[in-house]
């Protein structure tokens, strides 16, 4: 069944679930004042499927990180969640019930933007959630977009290469963002030269960082490394898939590497979690907020300090 979700500028949220249409206001005035300009929600690896044993965590950690989102002073100007939206190869269902996990953030008024990864299906994402899909499409097959705010833009991409098929989705980890939405990338940043760009896109390069997580990574890693360089506004690449939490830094540029909200994979290095950057003047804080209140992550801050 589709899935409803205009715009966040719109003046109403609607959505479509079991026939039922619920209307709401984007953003009323006094949640208007509790909006912080510069404070950006970063999510990723969400991994919401159709259905869960009961017993599951990853629903449940999704529904506590939009609640605590909700339930903030100060809320963000902007949430990304960053790809691997669906459980394991993007079915319907999964993306039913992911829009009724964030259904509370387009009610709340918190503008949400969405990306894509290996686990995700972009035909059925689109199906579902219509909305989503622009009538004129910036880059043919890629779902990407330019976000504005008041001290940095974000640009997000789509590193979705090829939607895996049940066993057949760990040999279609890589991610490619293709000559395409790279030359697209290199126009917009052009156009928008006058504020820090922030770029979004759930695969780790293939430099920069761990080399045990290359393999899986972006193919297109070096070419796009080039072009950011080049424009001295690219301040960050900010990134999932891993599952993980890193800081590194490639050739001046900020490599964030944001915890899954979903699951790990080794209990013993990682947590589940979700980041909140603090835009500054001269760079940004990453905050990691994590769902075990007593784990080291909880509260580690990454201090980045754009280059000149």
């Amino acid at each position: 069944m589709p899935i409803h979700l205009p715009t966040p500028s719109r003046r109403t949220f609607l959505t479509q679930l079991g026939g039922a249409v619920v209307c709401a206001p984007v953003l009323r005035a006094a949640d208007s004042q509790r909006v912080d300009a510069d404070r950006i929600a970063i999510l990723n690896d969400t991994h919401i499927g159709a259905q869960h044993p009961a017993s599951a965590a990853i629903p449940t950690h999704l529904r506590e990180t939009v609640a605590w989102l909700i339930a903030q002073e100060r809320r963000p100007a902007a949430v990304v969640i960053n790809g691997d939206l669906a459980l394991s190869n993007g079915r319907p269902g999964d993306y039913e019930h992911f829009a009724r996990l964030i259904a509370p953030l387009r009610e709340a008024g918190m503008p949400v933007h969405l990306t894509l990864g290996n686990h995700d299906n972009r035909d059925i994402f689109y199906q579902v959630l219509q909305a989503e899909k622009p009538a004129e499409p910036p880059v043919v097959s890629r779902h990407v977009g330019v976000v504005s705010l008041a001290k940095a833009n974000l640009f997000l991409l789509d590193s979705l290469k090829t939607v895996g098929q049940g066993a057949d989705a760990r040999a279609v980890a890589q991610g490619l963002l293709g000559p395409e939405q790279l030359k697209w990338l290199g126009r917009m940043l052009d156009a928008h030269p006058g504020k820090p760009a922030l770029v979004v896109a759930h695969h780790n390069p293939r430099l920069g960082g761990e080399e045990k997580h290359f393999p899986g990574g972006l193919e297109d890693s070096e070419p796009l490394w080039e072009l950011l360089v080049s424009r001295p506004q690219v301040k960050a690449y900010i990134h999932g898939h891993i599952h993980h939490r890193d800081h590194f830094q490639h050739r001046g540029i900020h490599i964030l590497n944001t915890p899954a909200t979903s699951y790990v994979s080794n209990p013993t290095e990682s947590t589940t979690g979700w980041t909140m950057a603090q835009l500054t003047q001269q760079g940004a804080d990453f905050t990691t907020l994590t769902h075990a209140q007593d784990h080291a992550w909880n509260g580690k801050v990454e201090k980045a300090v754009w280059r000149a």
